[in-house]
């Protein structure tokens, strides 16, 4: 239940500077934020992993950074896609 919580909050907080980072509006709902960010780190762990960065001693800067820049990634992509199909509803 702790992994799951964490996860959510490491979402929010990956999506939210993420979107603080991109400049203009982002019309996204927080749940697509959140659910974005969550993205983000799955995928940041992964480049992380793939460049041997993912476990080093101190704080993860690395890792950190390409969790940021998926979910910068993921959004920027996906904004776009969200704001076109709200548009073409009935």
């Amino acid at each position: 239940m702790w992994a799951i919580i964490s996860a959510l909050i490491e979402g929010l907080i990956l999506g939210v500077i993420a979107r603080l980072l991109i400049p203009g509006k982002q019309n996204i709902p927080l749940w697509l934020t959140v659910l974005l960010g969550l993205v983000g780190a799955i995928v940041g762990n992964l480049v992380a992993h793939l460049f041997g960065v993912a476990d080093t001693r101190g704080f993860d800067w690395w890792r950190h950074a390409f969790q940021l820049g998926a979910a910068v990634v993921l959004i920027v992509v996906i904004t776009p896609l969200w704001a076109a199909r709200n548009k073409t509803g009935p």
